[in-house]
């Protein structure tokens, strides 16, 4: 992806369906450090000692910003993660609801950027998972291309796993408005959303089959 254009670059968040109305009732997606303080409800989502490690990793670019005190984002749907959801038989993840509840926001990193900019929000990028223990992160768009963006994409991730799993991060808190795209699993969880979106800003809501496994 080394011509890529930012406009064209979008980012993902995976949250379960029943942390929708929360959000939209909020106004904000929050980091997982706001989210155990402000005791929200809906599922949990996710390796809790993986969690644990984010609070306390700190970023290079903000020494005094932990991840888990970021909004994460992927840069693709289908993502690793979701695929332990589908799979169901990893001794670290307590949930197991499956990868069907599971929700994609998308929004567009230019404007998520220009909004960041004007709130003097700290974000960065990593180029591979920012829960392990060892990555890069980057707070400039000059750095864009350190991202492997052939594993980002690619469906076939089992040798470039911690690649694929590159992650954009914003600080504390982001803005529910800035969300463009909702991608579910099928009708079903597309029915779901268009009930709780009833009175809300609306995105557009897309049945997204090709986002799961």
């Amino acid at each position: 992806m080394a011509n890529f254009k930012l406009e064209e670059i979008n980012i993902y968040h995976i949250v379960h369906l029943d942390r929708l109305a929360s959000i939209i009732n909020d106004g904000y997606l929050w980091s997982c450090s706001q989210v155990q303080q402000q005791q929200l409800t809906g599922s949990n989502i996710g390796m809790d000692k993986i969690k644990q490690r984010r609070s306390t990793i700190k970023l290079t670019s903000y020494p005094n910003l932990a991840v888990g005190e970021c909004v994460p984002f992927y840069f693709c749907p289908r993502s690793v993660m979701l695929y332990l959801f589908h799979k169901n038989n990893h001794t670290e993840i307590d949930y197991h609801g499956g990868q069907q509840p599971i929700l994609h926001l998308v929004a567009n990193l230019q404007k998520v950027l220009s909004w960041a900019e004007r709130h003097n929000k700290n974000w960065v990028f990593t180029t591979s998972n920012a829960g392990s223990f060892y990555f890069d992160d980057y707070n400039s768009l000059q750095y864009l291309d350190k991202i492997d963006w052939q594993a980002v994409t690619t469906n076939s991730w089992q040798a470039c796993q911690d690649k694929k799993q590159a992650e954009f991060l914003i600080e504390n808190k982001f803005p529910w408005q800035l969300i463009d795209v909702i991608g579910v699993y099928a009708e079903p969880q597309l029915q779901q959303v268009q009930q709780l979106l009833a009175e809300a800003k609306q995105p557009t809501l897309q049945i997204k089959r090709n986002w799961y496994y």
